[in-house]
């Protein structure tokens, strides 16, 4: 329970300190302090490196091994809702729950994964380095985030991870795999002129004409671990007045790709069978999966921790090497009015992260 406890401690910190995507220096700063004091407490601090790159803080505790394995999680939150009915920076305790903005995602994971982090650095012994990242601007896929932490690694000032654990609210299930996200902006050119007369070039009809086409776009490469490319058409906006054929038509398309196909060879396809013009917004949010092979998915069967397939993308989606997300709370809550996370919960992330780690370093052996 003390570490539980600690762990509340530093959740109460990062909670009382607006943190949304792109404004998270005040609580890195915080934050930060707090892992110092912490690590001099539990006399570990000459064992471990904690270094700042942006806003983003890494705590490396190198045991002089071939292979380093990465836990993330993200300091930043989306803006509150407008909905809230409790004060979403202050964490309110009823019993059993914690209740404010970003509790659930990504709160409890940042300290879970820090107790656990602390605990496996005091045991003195393990057969992989530890590298904690606390990263920022992972809600909006920002580059001073995760990505400014790959180029830091790349440096090899600390060695780059060979495996992640990613630390997201998912019931402690463990996500094996996760499907990209490709968003086009898609439009469509006609002629504009009064809707009276049979003149002009509709855009509209053509936008219907190229929705069709990319809803009946068969992808069939097969098997995949992650299942069918999904495609949705979610937006379209068109014309000014009644009486004008309008000469644009703007529509969004929603795709989420799976492992067997580029993000750019997606776009090229689609973009052959239609007149309007396709452009992604970003192409960076590509298809993760961890072989079943792997040694993430063997310590995650031997725990017997159930896995899945997760439809939502995360730091996940910025990193090259195998990994499974997984952590304390429920995706359902993200983003929603009233926020919360059960102190149970976060006292089941410690044990399931330790013991992630435990289960790794037996099986290196």
């Amino acid at each position: 329970m003390e570490r539980t406890d600690k762990a509340i401690e530093l959740l109460k910190v990062m909670v009382e300190i607006p943190s949304p995507s792109f404004e998270e220096e005040r609580v890195s700063c915080a934050v930060f302090s707090w892992i110092e004091n912490y690590l001099r407490e539990r006399k570990i601090e000459e064992k471990t490196a904690l270094k700042k790159v942006n806003s983003n803080i890494l705590l490396y505790a190198p045991f002089n091994r071939e292979k380093t394995l990465m836990m993330c999680a993200h300091l930043d939150t989306v803006a509150p809702s407008a909905d809230y009915t409790y004060k979403p920076y202050t964490l309110t305790v009823e019993g059993n729950k914690l209740i404010g903005l970003g509790t659930n995602d990504d709160g409890a994971s940042v300290v879970s994964m820090l107790m656990a982090f602390c605990q496996a650095v005091e045991k003195n012994e393990s057969n992989v380095n530890l590298l904690l990242v606390l990263s920022t601007e992972e809600e909006k896929s920002g580059p001073n985030g995760m990505y400014s932490v790959i180029s830091y690694l790349n440096g090899r000032v600390i060695p780059f991870p060979d495996f992640a654990i990613v630390g997201e609210p998912t019931s402690l299930k463990a996500a094996v795999a996760e499907r990209g996200l490709i968003v086009l902006d898609g439009t469509a050119l006609g002629k504009s002129c009064h809707a009276a007369q049979n003149c002009g070039t509709n855009a509209i009809y053509v936008a219907l004409e190229d929705i069709e086409k990319i809803k009946n776009f068969k992808f069939d490469r097969k098997p995949s671990q992650v299942g069918e490319v999904h495609v949705a058409v979610t937006q379209i906006n068109a014309g000014t007045a009644h009486n004008v054929v309008p000469d644009k038509c703007t529509f969004v398309v929603d795709i989420r790709p799976n492992e067997l196909y580029d993000n750019q060879e997606i776009v090229d396809m689609l973009q052959k069978e239609v007149k309007s013009t396709l452009t992604p917004r970003t192409l960076y949010h590509k298809v993760s999966a961890t072989p079943k092979d792997h040694l993430l998915i063997k310590a995650v069967n031997e725990l017997g921790i159930e896995s899945y397939i997760s439809p939502t993308t995360s730091d996940w989606t910025r990193l090259s090497i195998p990994a499974i997300k997984i952590g304390p709370g429920e995706s359902t809550r993200s983003h929603k009015a009233d926020e919360y996370i059960l102190k149970e919960e976060i006292e089941k992330g410690i044990e399931t992260y330790t013991g992630i780690i435990e289960t790794i370093n037996k099986l290196i052996g």
